[in-house]
């Protein structure tokens, strides 16, 4: 038979007491929250200190690489869903890869409308991004690459209610050229990240019937 001497009721902690305790335990958690959860998991740094001890950096890593995984599977759905389509005619050899959607009725074989030349110096890991504003079935000749190396990119566009809508993507590359055709109104372009040692510069061309050009990132 098992015998177990009761604790002295002097022995046990008060109400008072085990109060103090759980206000202390939660005080600490959220001090460990704000200086080093919340910098390291997701960049936010609201004290400063994680900037100082280095977490916010890796959050903002983290963050930065769970949108490009978002990105990419968004994309790699987007490409699923192309290639179960009917394949359209295959292009001449040496010619350039169109990055399109769709052609409109009535639109001219060549597009017409701006020129512009746009060129970004990207370090080692560094991202940017250049949109341009089109309507439906605008079409866009578009040249760009690569100086100093290759990068990871992705043709893609947005609009208010379309977060995202792919186009194309690849890795290592060091240019691409064709003739991007917009799906519907909003901005249509491309999202570069240089994967080299080195920093890198891209010539972006683009000629057709688009607005403004601006880099988002």
């Amino acid at each position: 038979m098992f015998n177990a001497q009761r604790p002295n009721l002097d022995d046990l902690p008060t109400n008072r007491q085990l109060i103090r305790a759980t206000l202390i335990a939660a005080a600490s958690a959220g001090a460990l929250l704000v200086a080093v959860i919340l910098p390291s998991e997701y960049g936010v740094d609201p004290t400063g200190a994680g900037r100082v001890l280095g977490l916010t950096q890796m959050g903002e890593i983290k963050v930065q690489l769970a949108e490009e995984a978002a990105q990419d599977a968004a994309a790699d759905a987007a490409a699923a869903e192309r290639t179960s389509r009917p394949a359209p005619a295959q292009a001449s050899a040496g010619s350039a890869q169109p990055t399109v959607v769709q052609a409109q009725p009535g639109r001219p074989s060549a597009p017409a409308g701006r020129n512009d030349t746009t060129r970004l110096t990207l370090a080692p890991g560094q991202g940017a991004e250049i949109k341009l504003t089109a309507d439906r079935g605008a079409r866009i000749a578009f040249n760009w690459s690569v100086e100093g190396g290759h990068v990871n990119y992705d043709t893609h566009a947005d609009a208010p209610g379309i977060s995202y809508h792919g186009y194309g993507k690849g890795r290592e590359s060091t240019g691409e050229q064709g003739e991007l055709i917009a799906a519907f109104d909003g901005s249509h372009g491309w999202f570069w990240r240089n994967r080299s040692g080195a920093p890198v510069t891209i010539t972006l061309r683009t000629q057709g019937e688009y607005g403004e050009v601006k880099r988002v990132v």
